[in-house]
This record gives structure tokens, C-alpha cells and sequence, in this order.
């Protein structure tokens, strides 16, 4: 008796198991939108701060330090 009573419990239905699946679907496909919105919001702000000033002259500033006699360099 124990048996049946367990193994009635644990039995889901097709219809049930679906519901089930396209509520987690649907929970992630939001998720990969959102990721999909901050993605294209980021590129945007970088190739905005890639065109400032600000970025170039800190690119210029940068020099090359290992060509001095530590890294073998002859």
C-alpha cells in the first residue's frame, strides 16, 4: 500500500511537465533579453568614451618600459 501511495504522488501528467517547461523557458528567455539590452547599452557607452579625448591622451602618455636591460633585451 505504501508503494502504490508514493508512486501515484510522484506521477506528472504531459500536460503539467509542459506547463512546467515553458514557465522556465520563458523565465530564462527573459533573462537573455536583458542580457542582450545591457549588452548593446554597453557597446554603445564604450565606443562613446572611445571616442573622447579623454581616452586618447591616456593613451599617449603610456610608455614602453620593458626593453630596458632586466628583460634581456640587447
Amino acid at each position: 500500500m505504501h508503494n502504490k501511495l508514493l508512486s501515484k504522488s510522484l506521477l506528472v501528467t504531459t500536460t503539467q511537465l509542459t506547463m512546467i517547461l515553458i514557465a522556465v523557458a520563458s523565465i530564462f528567455l527573459v533573462f537573455i533579453i536583458i542580457a542582450i539590452i545591457k549588452m548593446y547599452k554597453l557597446k554603445a557607452e564604450n565606443k562613446k568614451l572611445m571616442e573622447t579625448n579623454a581616452f586618447k591622451d591616456v593613451d599617449e602618455s603610456y610608455k614602453d618600459f620593458t626593453s630596458g636591460h632586466l628583460y634581456g633585451d640587447n
